[in-house]
């Protein structure tokens, strides 16, 4: 099997390199600097630029699956030209990336697209718990970030292709992520939630991240999954587990909402909005969770018993 991923020098991008490497995968993987072409040892690079649309379609040879996990980062300031970089960055990639297959002169043998996608789809919700299958009506940023994004995605089954799409939650890992943010100050024991830290926060370990995207690669999925562990948890919750994983004691109380939202503006609903998540249709589908617990998750990420 041969995998075509964007976004391979990111976070989920550089475990999910490595693993298939590791279980014998062909390895393709697309870069905007010409640098960096051969950067990752044991994968080969071909250069992109979504912006001006141009793709080196060698990319596309032999490929079965590609994995899409390029976008900009949304965790810098939400200035308008940066919102602007943070919906093309999602939205000229996926074109580009569709336009590329289709304009093939041999055709293509690309079974499946298995594309990032992110619960801030959803809209925020304090009580209610959500499915894949709730309506969608976007009025937030990032719901239409994420609406559009999708909607750009299901283009590839016009041209024969299974499209998944996976709908992640916070990604808890060592090196970086809500994790590395939240670690100094609560190393210092100034870990405080937002708002009122009820807000939900649905969150997945990365190493059952990367093993769902292969297992979604390897079931040939089809449709929306909700990348989420079953056990999301409050924010006041996750924020003393987080204290508890370091040893720290989690005396200071939330932050004010109206204090976050001056600092940081629209960009404070990453913190203040809430999203009780369901992974009920990952179970039905067959796959297991290696880390279904924040406790457990927050302890192999800081002391490593595997």
């Amino acid at each position: 099997m041969k995998l075509l991923i964007t976004g391979a020098t990111g976070l989920v991008g550089k475990e999910l390199v490595k693993r298939a490497l590791n279980q014998g995968m062909e390895i393709h993987f697309l870069t905007t600097q010409q640098s960096k072409l051969n950067s990752i040892v044991g994968a080969k690079g071909f250069y992109w630029n979504p912006s001006l649309q141009e793709i080196d379609s060698n990319c596309f040879d032999g490929v079965t699956t590609i994995v899409h996990l390029a976008g900009a980062t949304i965790s810098k300031r939400w200035t308008a030209s940066y919102k602007k970089t943070i919906l093309s960055s999602r939205i000229d990639s996926t074109q580009l990336l569709f336009t590329g297959i289709k304009n093939l002169s041999q055709g293509h043998g690309i079974t499946q697209l298995v594309s990032a996608s992110a619960i801030g789809v959803y809209p925020s919700d304090f009580d209610q718990t959500v499915e894949e299958n709730m309506p969608l009506s976007p009025s937030s940023f990032m719901e239409q970030v994420v609406t559009e994004w999708e909607q750009q995605s299901d283009n590839f089954s016009t041209i024969g292709m299974k499209v998944t799409k996976l709908r992640i939650g916070l990604v808890l890992a060592a090196e970086g992520g809500v994790v590395a943010t939240l670690k100094i100050p609560t190393m210092f024991g100034l870990g405080a939630a937002f708002g009122n830290g009820k807000q939900g926060q649905s969150w997945i370990h990365i190493s059952d991240l990367v093993s769902l995207f292969l297992f979604a690669i390897e079931k040939q999925w089809e449709g929306v999954f909700n990348a989420v562990s079953p056990s999301p948890v409050s924010q006041s919750r996750f924020i003393s587990a987080l204290a508890k994983s370091l040893n720290r004691p989690h005396i200071f109380p939330p932050l004010p909402k109206f204090l976050i939202q001056l600092l940081v503006g629209e960009m404070s609903s990453l913190v203040l909005d809430s999203h009780w998540v369901s992974s009920k249709k990952l179970d039905a589908n067959g796959f297991s969770f290696e880390f279904p617990n924040i406790n457990d998750a927050l302890e192999n990420i800081f002391h490593k018993k595997k």
